[in-house]
Formats: structure tokens, sequence, C-alpha cells
């Protein structure tokens, strides 16, 4: 999936977009609005952007538990094969995995408190009152969304594209959007 990033900068322009991409067969779960007026977003039933897409907890949660994964292999890994402390092969085996869940637990704490890597190009248009629509597509549907959004809403700005995956390695201060 490929994550297309429009702005536009007026709320009746997101719902008409909104509408036509719901006429064309996109789903909600397909496309998000990221907007500081949240509320109008509410009461003009926009679908808003989740805290998921708003901040960075998948991606620092993945962090999390990858470096849980990592220090349970440095550590939990040599004292059973060395048989340090005597416990059944299940109790370390729940130790590994009690590694890996608290590495992700704490890593979500980081990102619950930042914004997505994504989004952050985009914070000051926000800021200013702009509308941030995302719209994942498949590979070979972007012609058409980019068409259909050509066409139908020349206010709709495309600032790029992306991945819709995370990548718990991409490093904030390089992240940039592609250009479309």
């Amino acid at each position: 999936m490929v994550r297309l990033f429009y702005l536009v900068s007026s709320i009746d322009s997101a719902k008409e977009i909104s509408d036509d991409l719901h006429q064309n067969g996109v789903t909600d779960w397909r496309f998000h609005i990221v907007s500081k007026d949240e509320a109008g977003l509410y009461t003009h039933q926009l679908h808003t952007a989740s805290v998921l897409d708003r901040t960075d907890l998948p991606r620092f949660v993945e962090r999390g538990a990858i470096a849980g994964f990592v220090l349970a292999l440095a550590f939990i890994v040599p004292l059973a094969l060395l048989e340090f402390v005597n416990m059944p092969a299940a109790a370390w085996i729940a130790l590994f995995i009690f590694v890996v869940a608290a590495g992700a637990w704490v890593g979500g704490f980081g990102g619950i408190q930042t914004e997505n890597y994504r989004i952050q190009p985009f914070h000051q248009d926000i800021e200013a009152g702009k509308y941030l629509i995302m719209v994942d597509t498949p590979k070979q549907h972007i012609a058409k969304v980019k068409e259909l959004m050509t066409k139908n809403h020349p206010e709709a700005e495309l600032q790029g594209k992306d991945s819709s995956i995370n990548n718990p390695f991409a490093s904030r201060r390089k992240q940039k959007i592609k250009p479309a």
C-alpha cells in the first residue's frame, strides 16, 4: 500500500473529498484526515486519523520490542543455556517473552508523546489550519486516485507519497515524504 498526502485549506473541501472517495469505493479505513480542528471533523462526520496515525506509538512499540528481543537474546538465553539458575524451560520462555513485551511497553511511552514521523513535515501547515488528507491505496490504483483528485479537487495539493507500513528504523531527521 502507498499513502498519498494531500493538503486542503477548508473543511468543506475535506468533506467533498471524503464523499468522493466513498463514492469511488475508498473506505474510512483507507483514508485519514489530520487537523487541529478535531471538533470540526467530528461535526462534519469526517474520518479523523487515529492515535496510531497521529503519534509514533506503533513505531516506538516496534523499536521497544526489538530492543527487548535483543536484551533477551543477550541475557536470558545465555543464562538459560548455562543453567545458571535451575528453572524449567517454560519459565525461561516466559521470561524471554516478558522482556520483549516490557520493551514494547516502555517504547510505547515515548511513541504516544511523539508526533508521527510522516505527519511531522506537515506540522506547520496543520497548525496554520490546513487539513492533511492521507489516502492509502494499492500501487495499481495510484494513478486512478491521483486522476480523481486532480479532476474533482484541484484545490487539493498532492504533497507526496510514502509507504503505509511503519518503518521502526526511520530517522525523524532524515524522513522526507517522496515527491509525487
